[in-house]
């Protein structure tokens, strides 16, 4: 029987296989000698050896199309950052921080703004503007209103999503709002061991994965309010912001870094209004957080 890691904790691994219900299963020893951990999104297969309880063990993990460093997870297809339009306003450092570390991963992301009635079309243009010049799509949403709901449903469809955010932008409505209730997703209630998320009790502490539908998946992550940077060495950071691309090798400079060299024309492409200002200084932000991050 097949199916997916949707949670492990102190050793014990959740297995949601699709129609039938989520088993609580051990991993065998094999994957110990491997040097193998399996990880949250894992595509398994399991042995039942307990029927009418759900027991199982894992006896094999199916071939990973990718494994994610932070969220530790794997079979990642997308990421959905959510922030909010304002209240409170959003820190676009942090979320640079997090495109930049999934462009890292090769991750594509998708950024949804919340609270899309606290902020006028102007704003919200630019905003949309300034994400998808960097390869994003950008949608908005009202979690609380219930506007947009049906276009998220779309980008998740089919797929296995990372949710995340910093705490207060309205991710836990969100996602309440995209999971069936315990009566509705039958599976889940048979163990009682992956409780409906949220609904305002508690906040999410490790990662976990949800079935939506049928083969749509959210991984629902801690709210952040920083994030530690990739291993990107400085000289390669511009390779992962996406608008530079199309002026990589028209620099005066061969290896130009688009930071102090003349000549430069992704500093020209910024002076041009063709790269978007805040996105360049966080490129130049993050480049200096790098270049001065202590060795140890």
């Amino acid at each position: 029987m097949q199916g997916k890691i949707v949670k492990g904790i102190a050793g014990f691994y959740y297995v949601h296989v699709v129609e039938f219900g989520i088993y609580e299963c051990k991993a065998k020893g094999i994957f110990r000698k491997k040097g193998t951990k399996p990880l949250v999104g894992d595509n398994v297969e399991i042995e039942v050896i307990d029927k009418d309880n759900f027991k199982g063990n894992v006896v094999d993990i199916l071939p990973r199309k990718n494994e994610l460093i932070r969220p530790a997870s794997a079979n990642i297809d997308q990421a959905m950052v959510i922030f909010a339009v304002k209240t409170p306003e959003p820190n676009f450092n942090l979320l640079d921080k997090f495109i930049l570390m999934m462009n890292y991963q090769d991750v594509p992301t998708v950024v949804c703004f919340n609270k899309e009635e606290l902020a006028d079309d102007e704003y919200k243009n630019e905003l949309k503007k300034k994400y998808e010049g960097c390869g994003c799509e950008c949608i908005f949403i009202s979690a609380k209103n219930n506007i947009g709901i049906d276009r998220v449903m779309e980008v998740l469809k089919g797929k296995t999503t990372v949710l995340a955010g910093p705490s207060g932008v309205g991710k836990s409505t969100l996602t309440n709002l995209l999971i069936p209730d315990m009566e509705e997703q039958g599976e889940v209630s048979q163990t009682g061991e992956v409780s409906r998320i949220g609904r305002g009790r508690h906040t999410t502490r490790h990662s976990e994965i949800y079935n939506v539908c049928k083969q749509t998946y959210i991984c629902d992550t801690p709210g952040f309010t920083s994030l530690n940077l990739p291993d990107v060495e400085k000289e390669d950071l511009r390779f992962y912001f996406e608008e530079f691309v199309p002026f990589e090798g028209k620099c005066r400079f061969n290896g130009c870094m688009h930071v102090s060299e003349p000549g430069c024309a992704v500093k020209q492409a910024v002076e041009d209004g063709i790269i978007n200002y805040d996105r360049y200084k966080s490129y130049t932000d993050i480049f200096e957080e790098i270049k001065n991050k202590k060795k140890y």
